[in-house]
């Protein structure tokens, strides 16, 4: 059986930026109901702040499967008792297979790590699959903590103690 390997890794190594760019496109794509070019794809990525996903700000997890880049998340320290989960992709070929699960575990246990004893994140709507996960993990609706253009829903989870 294959199995899932997760652990923190650079933001800017290949696998990782190449997730990142995955993610990136996939969630241009559905927001605009057309495929996102090459450009506008590096214009999302630069300047998108992925530099404080390393500590003591916060920390970047890639998950393979079998080896495979497959998955990939971020955690950002909002404050002294706050992480902020973001940039969660899992590779369409990869999903269904149970890292959406072991990739939030991984990311919790960062944030934990890094003094975290809450994580919450924003999403859009119209990523109905992500909020699923989120939801079937433990993350419960909270009234918005942050305002963008994408923000259509927060969610947040309590952590307890560093595990």
């Amino acid at each position: 059986m294959t199995s899932w390997h997760l652990t923190p890794e650079a933001f800017d190594s290949a696998d990782a930026a190449g997730l990142r760019r995955d993610f990136y496109d996939e969630v241009a794509s559905r927001y605009w109901k057309r495929p996102a070019t090459a450009e506008e794809v590096d214009r999302g990525l630069a300047g998108d702040g992925v530099e404080l996903l390393a500590p003591p700000t916060g920390q970047f997890v890639v998950g393979r499967h079998g080896g495979a880049a497959a998955a990939c998340g971020g955690v950002l320290m909002l404050d002294p008792e706050r992480a902020e989960l973001t940039r969660v992709y899992l590779r369409p070929a990869f999903r269904g297979r149970g890292g959406a699960g072991l990739l939030l575990e991984a990311l919790e246990h960062e944030a934990r790590l890094l003094g975290a004893s809450r994580m919450v994140l924003n999403t859009r709507l119209d990523l109905v699959e992500a909020r699923a996960v989120y939801v079937r993990h433990g993350y419960r609706e909270i009234p918005a903590y942050c305002a963008g253009p994408y923000v259509e829903i927060c969610y947040a989870k309590d952590l307890g103690g560093v595990g």
